[in-house]
């Protein structure tokens, strides 16, 4: 065989390779449809898959036909894609209540198919996946089994369309952990297999639903029972069953040698439409790899040069090279690292070309995707599949019934949950020695798919209406106690918008690059593995968190400063926080790209990784300001459906955080803000800005002129912050933590890890010291001394009140350390509050805690504190008149 010679069934032009529109969630639109079909045809594809579950007279109301505003837009789709000579396949799912036996559904379902002809399609599927495999009585009477009635429908449907070129089943029993018992003795596939008519294709997902790997002798053995090669339906890059977790690593696990054993493959890939180049074009790669130097899982001296390969790219990433030519491989030999580098190169201009959104930031998935199904012989009703809607950019009809059924018992689900760990692999495949026994990752067991794990939540949706990066603060959101009047920025139309990105994007400093592409492409990689720089993440923050304690055991730093492990860890913190950086990079820069489509897409991902990463980064800089802990990080024993998956929720499960999962769930912004809040450990340098920050809360909060308060506090320029803060920062700075902007301290958290003693050093230490500071508002007439303002006496009540009270011993035995929070109005990301807490209770609980209290929350306070999972707490004060809330961790 020559290079560049495939299989028999791609020389003869019948090797169907496409994508699949078949994700549960929004659909893509029919401009997006359209770009899609151009693509495909660029790419050398040829085929597209119209399944949309979400449109319901495909599904739910299969036997209604469409309007004439729906025919209108299907032959609007048809058309569009024969002029880029793509097959459109028109898929239809009538399997969740159909009659078999019927004569009447059988006039219904050719009706339906042959109006779909009328709109010029000439391709066609039948999809029987996600449904229970139960037969009615009459369907007993006049069918053997479950097969044959699905087959009897088939073939006669395939006859009665004139036994089109282009004709797909999809079976109930359509991977291989579905099949009963096996896929060699399955009696439903067995049955498919000889009495399917022979022109008629079998669609299969794999031994999954997401299949990891799909090995040649798996496909030999279906061929043999299915009697003809079979079609993938490969949800390798779905996305639906997750909202954390976007697809964007290349297509792998298919080794080349399967091209001649396969019908076709269509990939069924992300929601985001935008999202799907590297997914899509990478499966256009694969297809037209030569098989006679396929990489397989033999071993072949070209696969190791295709590892030596991949070997040398990531060498050349860790030393920051950048290398334009590709590492030399045998002709038309497939790798998943170089077809991603070749993909980026192409995706790249994507992100320059103009385009608009309108509307607010939301993930295109559904709440949730309906259940997995068991019934009494063990199958499950898993969907091969996913949605799209027929009207553009229509969501998902709410009155369209879904079918459910029981779950198995939460038991077997606990177990099933509780085993799913992976062990961290190289792109070849091979596991590493160091990765192997670092970290535990989920959704990745041998028995367990990625979507049983999942914890989807629920997609806000709003009014529609244009909106755009902005970089002014949102008013009618209240993320703090106090309010802080800043002037707000001049809003933007549309046009400034795109024209500050197109001028921007001038700038070297504000350029989307294909490194931070890559970047991207590795922190949001593929279901099984992260990519290279994620998995570098996620070893370098752990190894940080196992070796905590050499510079918690050097506490004096000119002997950690000679100390060569000391040293390492400084350098691999420096290191940590340098890819922390790169994330912020990545993110400024995407926010200026043209693409706000695409912009959109991607944002809330990007949002939330960085958020995380940063979160990470500011506790590492917490153990190099404190020397670390000698307890280190607790065990972190969490349930794997705690979080949700993906890098973001491996890298959120190394903290010891179970009991506050709650802090992990940020609302995405709807629309794109540019600012990246910095949160670090505080400084003695940091004084006079938190000081500051007091006085500009207190400001908003009484609602009294800034002049005014100068005025009033000419005087004690220091008291607001001594009040508040000056207890903690002075006695117990190590767990206190601030938030910058690009400018100014905006928030600030302080905390005590033992309240009781903190209280007791507060009354032997500091109260002197403010007494000294501060004689005349100590002085037994302060409250009358006419010189001193109302406004100072009522604070001076209060710190009298430091060296009085006694915390209550109810309190401090479940809330032991004290915490006080304040946030400005200004910061308007409501993730900021949530990080800022967890900075704080991860310090706590890594010296031992295992809950805080807040004391003497005021009115304006109780909504703040509520929303970060603080309750009021009762039964501690004994008719005392203070309010205390707390929160277990």
């Amino acid at each position: 065989m020559q290079p560049g010679e495939t299989s028999e069934a791609k020389d003869d032009g019948s090797f169907i390779c496409g994508v699949v529109e078949g994700f549960y969630g929004r659909p893509w639109t029919l401009d997006q449809r359209k770009d899609l079909f151009i693509k495909l045809q660029e790419w050398g594809m040829n085929s597209y898959l119209y399944a949309p579950k979400d449109d319901y007279k495909h599904r739910a109301y299969w036997r209604e036909l469409y309007s004439v505003e729906e025919a209108e837009h299907l032959t609007t789709l048809i058309a569009a894609s024969k002029e880029c000579n793509i097959t459109f396949i028109y898929a239809l799912s009538p399997g969740l209540d159909i009659t078999y036996s019927s004569p009447k559904e059988m006039v219904i379902l050719k009706r339906k198919l042959d109006q779909v002809a009328q709109f010029g399609c000439t391709a066609f599927a039948l999809l029987f996946d996600d449904i229970e495999a139960e037969m009615t009585e009459s369907d007993k009477e006049a069918f053997q089994s479950f097969a044959q009635a699905q087959v009897s429908v088939t073939n006669e449907v395939y006859e009665h369309l004139n036994q089109p070129k282009e004709f797909l089943f999809c079976p109930t029993q359509y991977c291989a952990s579905r099949a009963v018992p096996d896929v060699p003795n399955s009696e439903y596939l067995n049955t498919v297999g000889s009495k399917l008519a022979p022109g008629i294709d079998v669609m299969w997902t794999g031994p999954k639903v997401i299949s990891r790997l799909i090995t040649p002798a798996s496909i030999d053995q279906l061929t043999e029972v299915l009697r003809r090669k079979p079609v993938i339906w490969d949800n390798l890059h779905a996305n639906d069953y997750d909202q954390k977790r976007l697809f964007l690593g290349p297509y792998s696990g298919r080794p080349s040698s399967l091209l001649t054993k396969l019908k076709g493959v269509l990939t069924n890939p992300n929601c985001e439409y935008g999202a799907n180049f590297v997914a899509i074009h990478t499966v256009a790669q694969w297809s037209k790899c030569s098989t006679e130097n396929a990489i397989d899982e033999n071993q072949s001296s070209d696969a190791i040069s295709a590892v030596s390969a991949d070997i040398a790219l990531e060498q050349e990433s860790r030393n920051g090279r950048n290398d334009d030519e590709d590492v030399s491989l045998p002709m038309l030999v497939y790798h998943p690292r170089l077809a991603l580098k070749k993909s980026l190169q192409l995706w790249l201009p994507e992100f320059k070309r103009t385009k608009s959104m309108w509307g607010p930031i939301s993930k295109p998935h559904v709440s949730h995707v309906p259940p997995v199904t068991f019934n009494a012989s063990g199958q499950s009703g898993i969907p091969c599949s996913s949605i799209s809607s027929l009207e553009e950019g229509g969501a998902s009809p709410g009155s369209a019934p879904m079918p459910t059924a029981d779950h198995s018992s939460s038991e077997d689900a606990n177990e099933l949950a509780s085993d799913a760990t992976l062990t961290p692999c190289l792109v070849d495949g091979t596991e590493s020695a160091e990765s192997s026994s670092m970290i535990s990752l989920d959704r990745v067991a041998e028995g367990l798919e990625p979507m049983e794990t999942v914890e989807s939540a629920s997609t806000a949706s709003s009014q529609a209406k244009h909106l755009d990066v902005e970089d002014v603060e949102d008013h009618d959101i209240k993320e703090s106690p106090l309010k802080e009047d800043m002037p707000s920025a001049p809003d933007h139309e549309e046009g400034d918008v795109v024209m500050e990105s197109e001028r921007k994007e001038e700038e070297e400093d504000y350029q989307l690059g294909v490194d931070d592409l890559c970047l991207l492409c590795d922190v949001f990689y593929l279901p099984f593995e992260h990519g290279p720089q994620g998995m570098q993440l996620l070893q370098e923050f752990n190894w940080l968190k196992l070796n905590a304690h050499v510079v918690a055991s050097n506490p004096s730093k000119p002997a950690s400063a000679v100390c060569p492990e000391v040293k390492e860890w400084h350098q691999r913190a420096d290191k940590f926080d340098s890819m922390s950086r790169a994330l912020n990079k990545l993110f400024t820069r995407l926010t200026y790209i043209n693409n706000r489509e695409l912009l959109y897409e991607l944002y809330p991902y990007v949002w939330d990784m960085r958020g995380v990463v940063a979160l990470l980064n500011s506790y590492v800089k917490w153990l190099s300001f404190n020397q670390g802990s000698k307890q280190g990080f607790l065990g972190g024993e969490q349930e794997p459906w705690v979080f949700r998956g993906g890098l973001a929720a491996d890298l959120q499960r190394l903290l010891p955080l179970e009991s506050v999962n709650d802090l992990f769930h940020y609302k995405t912004p709807e629309t794109p803000t540019r600012q990246v809040y910095t949160i670090r450990p505080y400084l003695a340098s940091d004084e006079r800005n938190v000081y500051g920050l007091c006085h500009r809360l207190y400001t908003s909060r009484t609602g009294a002129s800034f002049s005014d308060v100068e005025k009033t506090f000419h005087n004690y320029p220091d008291l607001l912050g001594d009040i508040n803060f000056g207890a903690f920062v002075t006695l117990s700075p190590e767990f206190c933590f601030v938030v910058e902007d690009d400018s100014s301290v905006v928030g600030f958290v302080a905390a005590a890890a033992n309240a009781k003693e903190l209280q007791h050093q507060v009354r032997v230490a500091w109260v002197p010291e403010m007494q000294t500071k501060y004689p005349e508002l100590f002085h037994s007439n302060s409250n009358e001394d006419s010189n001193i303002p109302e406004p100072i006496k009522d604070l001076a009540a209060k710190l009298q009140q430091l060296h009085t009270e006694d915390l209550p011993d109810a309190l401090l035995t479940y809330h032991p350390s004290q915490l006080k929070m304040w946030l400005s109005d200004t910061v308007i990301d409501h993730s900021v509050s949530k990080r800022l807490l967890t900075c704080a209770v991860a310090a706590l609980r890594a010296h031992g805690s295992s809950g805080c209290h807040v004391y003497d929350v005021d009115v304006c306070s109780v909504e703040f504190y509520s929303r970060l999972g603080f309750v009021e707490l009762k039964n501690v004060t004994h008719g005392q008149d203070v309010m205390y809330f707390g929160r277990i961790f």
